[in-house]
């Protein structure tokens, strides 16, 4: 990519969820990490970790009262 081309290039949806779910596990390449703090803007990654850590508790508990209910 040319420089011009990668500064108008921001961080999309996809690239938003990706960071999110390494950061959740622990793992984020060092291009990546460059990359969101280049292009993204930050509130997308506010609201995918706020929107990530809701679904992730809301997995747990609907597991956790499944596993009770058929215990």
């Amino acid at each position: 990519m040319t420089e011009e081309t990668e500064k108008n290039q921001g961080t999309g949806f996809w690239a938003v969820v990706q960071s999110v779910l390494a950061g959740l596990i622990g793992v984020q390449s060092k291009a990546n990490k460059e990359r969101d703090f280049n292009h993204g803007k930050p509130l997308h990654f506010v609201i995918g970790g706020i929107v990530g850590t809701l679904l992730f508790a809301l997995s747990i508990m609907l597991l956790v009262k499944y596993l009770i209910s058929t215990a």
